[in-house]
């Protein structure tokens, strides 16, 4: 191997190595809302009873819009193991029975990347949803959980690798 294929060698190694030495860093994942919705900050449990499709209003005249990201995303790996402590398939399968009982007329609504969840929760009253908090646009509402916001010590909406 002459020196300048071993320098290509290590430049296309040397990233792959730091990958694998350097997982991902821990990063909260901010529950952001409707700039209508009248909560600013919701307890633990009122947010899996949003998650769960238990509260299906903020008040009498708006409506509940929940949306979550795509299967395998981390956003929503963080929501189904941190707040339902449930497995994607216990996930699915709950809100195939809670709409199959008709006890919700919908399921949440997917969104694939936190743009388009910003872009949903501008536009629909009532929307709520999860995004990684360092994506949250500036003029977007953060609601606390138990009065905490990301990057705070004990905020429990965070994803560890």
């Amino acid at each position: 191997m002459n020196r300048r294929n071993m320098w290509c060698f290590l430049a296309i190694l040397l990233p792959i190595v730091t990958l694998f030495a350097n997982p991902a860093p821990a990063a909260d994942i901010a529950v952001v809302a409707n700039k209508d919705v009248p909560v600013d900050n919701l307890t633990f449990a009122e947010l899996r009873k949003i998650l769960l499709g238990d509260r299906q209003f903020w008040s009498s005249s708006i409506r509940v819009t929940l949306l979550i990201h795509a299967p395998v995303a981390r956003e929503r790996d963080v929501v189904l193991k941190n707040v339902l402590e449930m497995s994607e398939a216990q996930f699915r399968q709950y809100w195939i029975g809670k709409v199959f009982r008709a006890e919700s007329s919908v399921a949440p609504k997917t969104v694939d990347t936190n743009e388009r969840a910003a872009a949903l929760v501008t536009n629909i009253p009532g929307a709520v949803a999860f995004m990684d908090a360092e994506q949250v646009p500036r003029d977007a509402k953060v609601l606390k959980v138990d009065s905490l916001l990301p990057g705070q010590k004990g905020y429990p909406l965070r994803y560890i690798p």
